[in-house]
């Protein structure tokens, strides 16, 4: 039986808004149109920091173009008006080397577990540089990425980094349809793939075979 991670976070919402407290959360984002849903659902309860960090990305024109739009859309939304923003080092080097001998793997499967890993490790990391409450990651939001898989990383690294993370499964609450009405309504680039050369391969080969059915 699946956890409902939606619960979990509205349970401990209410914990600390119980004391009184708006606790720090360093919120990684994959990207402007999957944060906008997310920050919509969460910025009343915390003291948000978006952290852009995704090494994923490829090529550095694809990255600057979803910063660039991450950036936009945290200045023109107005839940986000508190929000401050953190950009982290683009290291693609470190995506392509944990991918190695992974390459042919579905989207999904092990080299998108390590990408999640490495995203969070560094959030994790800064987190607890920084003195955040908790962390956590927009990535859940998208109907193609595992909540279990994600929370599981997260419960790993919160116990190696002794910082709470923030248990959640954003797609819930038809927050993904949410993410699409936003999308539209701040004009945002909506990407067809996660970010990496493999999604990209992938979602093209997807994009191919529809249009010969």
């Amino acid at each position: 039986m699946k956890e409902n991670y939606e619960r979990w976070m509205n349970r401990e919402i209410q914990r600390f808004q119980a004391r009184g407290e708006v606790p720090r959360l360093l919120l990684h984002s994959c990207c402007a149109p999957c944060s906008s849903a997310v920050l919509e659902s969460v910025f009343r309860y915390f003291e948000i920091t978006i952290f852009y960090y995704n090494p994923n990305i490829f090529p550095k024109e694809e990255y600057l173009h979803r910063v660039q739009e991450q950036k936009r859309f945290l200045a023109q939304f107005p839940p986000a008006s508190s929000v401050t923003f953190l950009e982290g080092d683009y290291q693609p080097e470190r995506f392509f080397q944990l991918a190695q001998g992974l390459e042919q793997e579905p989207e999904g499967g092990e080299r998108c577990a390590r990408c999640y890993e490495l995203r969070l490790r560094r959030t994790a990391e800064l987190a607890r540089e920084l003195g955040f409450s908790y962390f956590t990651t927009t990535l859940s939001i998208s109907p193609y990425k595992d909540a279990e898989k994600l929370n599981a990383i997260g419960r790993k690294l919160s116990e190696e980094y002794e910082v709470s993370y923030l248990y959640s499964d954003f797609k819930k609450k038809d927050r993904y349809k949410r993410s699409i009405a936003l999308s539209r309504e701040y004009g945002l680039y909506r990407q067809e793939f996660c970010g990496c050369p493999f999604s990209r391969e992938e979602a093209l080969r997807r994009k191919q075979e529809q249009g010969n059915r």
